[in-house]
């Protein structure tokens, strides 16, 4: 399987005022380059079942236990057993109920005051899912290939522009300044204002709409989730994929929705957020390299 690579060129446009030179603004030309050939993972079937169970395999062998530890006597109770109790004997006519001593007040059965919780949370319980590494890897695949289906990443939610070369391959980057043409290698992006750049080279290739509609689209997450550290939500916008961490992965690490991994770190629940496949991402040619 064979696809069209972009070659990106950057115009440059610095205005100069009285008081000194303004911000550089920047418009960036998607052009078609030359055709590579794909790794086979592209042309793998997509199988829904297989990407939603390595999704949810990973988000529960993420999970962390929670609970109360073991209850050790005296020397080490759980909570609610920290009393000093008693219990009266049978031939009273009185529930056999823990008794505070030289009280009548009940404690540490779950019904009293201050008692435990009955049938808690403990923390060996174990929520991790296994699953083959095969099938891992066959999710993979599946995700992959679905990346490169146009109809399942616009049904997925994403947005772009009509026309637009799945999948999205990205190759060489050129910067034009004052007539001048300066050859960069993308994923050695020049660290200043990258990700004002990244931001216009999505515009480019025609991803600059899904962008706003992940920045637009933070809202307050619903629930209990707004006191535990993640009170707003941002929609998954674009997946970039690159072969290294260098100036592109840091310039895209600063958009809200955007996500960055290494080709070789890259697994079905970063091509399909929540086990939904179709995710819009943006690969280079150095990643694609990378997989073969």
């Amino acid at each position: 399987m064979k696809v069209k690579t972009y070659n990106l060129v950057n115009s440059v446009e610095q205005e100069e005022l009285d008081a000194g030179l303004l911000a550089e603004s920047f418009s960036v030309e998607a052009k078609q380059g030359k055709a590579i050939t794909l790794p086979d993972s592209f042309s793998t079937e997509i199988r829904t079942d297989l990407i939603r169970s390595a999704v949810h395999s990973s988000r529960a062998n993420r999970r962390q236990p929670y609970g109360h530890r073991e209850h050790d006597g005296k020397k080490s109770p759980q909570p609610g057993m920290k009393h000093s109790v008693e219990w009266w004997g049978k031939g009273r006519g009185v529930a056999r109920i823990m008794r505070k001593t030289g009280q009548r007040t009940g404690a540490q059965n779950p019904h009293t005051r201050g008692g435990r919780r009955a049938h808690g949370p403990k923390v060996d319980k174990d929520w991790s899912q296994k699953l083959n590494s095969k099938q891992r890897a066959a999710a993979r695949d599946s995700a992959i290939a679905a990346t490169a289906d146009p109809v399942m990443v616009s049904a997925r939610g994403h947005k772009f522009t009509e026309g637009t070369n799945f999948p999205i391959i990205i190759d060489n980057y050129v910067e034009s300044r004052q007539g001048s043409d300066e050859k960069y290698d993308i994923e050695s992006l020049p660290l200043q204002y990258s990700t004002r750049k990244f931001v216009a080279i999505m515009e480019g290739i025609g991803l600059g709409e899904d962008l706003t509609r992940a920045k637009n689209g933070k809202s307050i997450r619903a629930g209990k989730g707004t006191m535990r550290g993640r009170k707003r939500r941002t929609p998954k916008s674009v997946l970039l994929v690159v072969s290294s961490k260098e100036g592109l992965h840091k310039a895209a690490s600063n958009v809200p929705g955007v996500d960055v991994v290494i080709a070789k770190d890259l697994c079905a629940e970063d091509l399909a957020p929540g086990g939904d496949p179709g995710r819009l991402t943006v690969w280079t040619k150095s990643a694609i390299e990378a997989m073969r």
